[in-house]
Formats: structure tokens, C-alpha cells, sequence
């Protein structure tokens, strides 16, 4: 299981590599600026989706090893939208304090945005053994706000986005689903029989 946890660990810092490469070797487009703060911002709410959707798929599947990888994942969601605000941060205001924070109460959407991050903090950090075992079943109600972020972070993006809402109404539909999953009990059985029927 080791050697599967480096391999997805890996993995999830390909998109990060890909910005490094594409600034190094300037093929980031036009705005390049633009694209990395879109993309570190698309790939945070790319794993937040794939984090919230392990339990799902583990009851469907039973594939109870898929458990091992939500805290890494969830890690990654914090981490890329830690990258996504640390570049808004340095790019568009080369860190000058009054103007982030004058952005920050002017735009809404990014209110948003630094609320959902701020929230994001108090979960990466209790993402540890020590903190499961000392907060006991408090650390279960404290990552339950996590469907609280996913809503914030969907608003962000609506928000965000000035045209061609397409994208994020799939976003919308998937964070639906995998939310409105957690409310019914999955019946396993009647899943794959609809599966089977399908195939």
C-alpha cells in the first residue's frame, strides 16, 4: 500500500509541474498569470470533488482501500488552494496588504474564496493520527464542514465566471450528487444490478 500512496502522491503534483514547466518554458498562453492562478484554483476544487467522492465509491464498490487515500487527497485540496491564493496574492498585488485586503472586501467573490480557504486551515490541520485520536468523534463534526467549503467553493466559481456557465453547472451537478449521496443510504446491490443491465 506503500508504494500505491507514493505513486498518488505523485501524481497529484503533476499539475503543479506542468505550471512549473510551462512558466520556465513560457507556454502558459497569453496571460500567463491568468492560467496559473485559474489553474491552481481549477485543481483545488478538482480534488475537493475527488476527495468527497472516495466514500461513495467505497460503498458502491466496497473498495474499502480507497479510504487510505481521502486524508492525502483532502491535503492536496488545501494545498493547491493555498497555491491558488498565494498567487492571487503575489501576482496581482505583489503582496501589498492594503490592496488585498481592499479586493478581498470589494469583490464578493473573492470574499468567498479567502472565507473557504480560512475554513479549508482548521482541517489540514488536524489531518493527523494525533489530532483523530485527541479529538475523538469532535474530529468527525469538524470535517463535516467540508460540505459547508464545497458549497463556498462552487459559489466562488459561479461567481468568478463572467461567461459560459457549462463548466461549472457539471462542477454544480457532480457536488450535488456526491452531497446528495451522503443523505440516502446506497443500496449496493441495486446499484450493480443497474450497472450489470447497463454493461
Amino acid at each position: 500500500m506503500a508504494y500505491k500512496k507514493f505513486f498518488v502522491f505523485c501524481l497529484c503534483l503533476l499539475p503543479l509541474a506542468y505550471l512549473v514547466y510551462g512558466a520556465f518554458y513560457q507556454v502558459l498562453g497569453v496571460n500567463p498569470v491568468e492560467t496559473i492562478i485559474r489553474t491552481l484554483g481549477d485543481w483545488a476544487l478538482y480534488f475537493l470533488l475527488i476527495t468527497l467522492s472516495i466514500t461513495p465509491l467505497r460503498d458502491v464498490t466496497g473498495w474499502g482501500s480507497l479510504l487510505r487515500f481521502r486524508r492525502m487527497l483532502g491535503l492536496y485540496v488545501f494545498f493547491y488552494a493555498c497555491l491558488h491564493g498565494l498567487a492571487f496574492i503575489w501576482f496581482d498585488h505583489g503582496f501589498n496588504v492594503a490592496e488585498i485586503i481592499e479586493d478581498v472586501l470589494k469583490r464578493p467573490f473573492i470574499t468567498i474564496g479567502f472565507v473557504s480557504l480560512l475554513l479549508l486551515l482548521p482541517l489540514a490541520l488536524t489531518s493527523n493520527n494525533y489530532m483523530i485520536r485527541r479529538l475523538k468523534k469532535g474530529w468527525q463534526r469538524l470535517h463535516k464542514i467540508v460540505y459547508f467549503i464545497s458549497i463556498l467553493v462552487m459559489v466562488h466559481y459561479f461567481l468568478m465566471i463572467k461567461a459560459d456557465y457549462y463548466q461549472p453547472l457539471i462542477f454544480l451537478l457532480c457536488l450535488m450528487c456526491l452531497l446528495g449521496l451522503r443523505l440516502v443510504k446506497i443500496d449496493k446491490e441495486k446499484i450493480m444490478t443497474f450497472v450489470h443491465k447497463l454493461i
